[in-house]
């Protein structure tokens, strides 16, 4: 198992021991964590599970493709340099990853 930690808008830290071949939207979803939606299952049709992730990782994780580049033109919340789709992100090592707020 490895351990995904999901920092919330508020601060509060969710950690979820993620299995062997899980996202870091799936194993979200399976832990119920709160602002990872993941409407279309993981198939990069949807930017419900974009995350920001931790710089410490964001160089060892797998380069960003176009499609998934264009569907983070559509988050809700702002884009940053470390917005990803948790769908896309293997959850195969430890990492921090930050949930966005709703913009209001």
């Amino acid at each position: 198992m490895t351990k995904i930690d999901y920092m919330q808008p508020d601060g509060t830290r969710i950690t979820v021991d993620a299995a062997p071949g899980d996202t870091v939207m799936s194993a979200a979803i399976a832990a119920d964590v709160d602002g990872i939606v993941g409407e279309c299952g993981g198939n990069m049709m949807c930017a419900t599970c974009h995350v920001y992730v931790d710089e410490a990782v964001a160089a060892r994780l797998p380069a960003m493709t176009d499609d998934e580049d264009q569907m983070l033109a559509c988050t809700e919340a702002p884009r940053t340099a470390h917005s990803r789709l948790g769908c896309q992100l293997p959850a195969d090592e430890p990492m921090v990853v930050t949930v966005p707020g709703t913009p209001t």
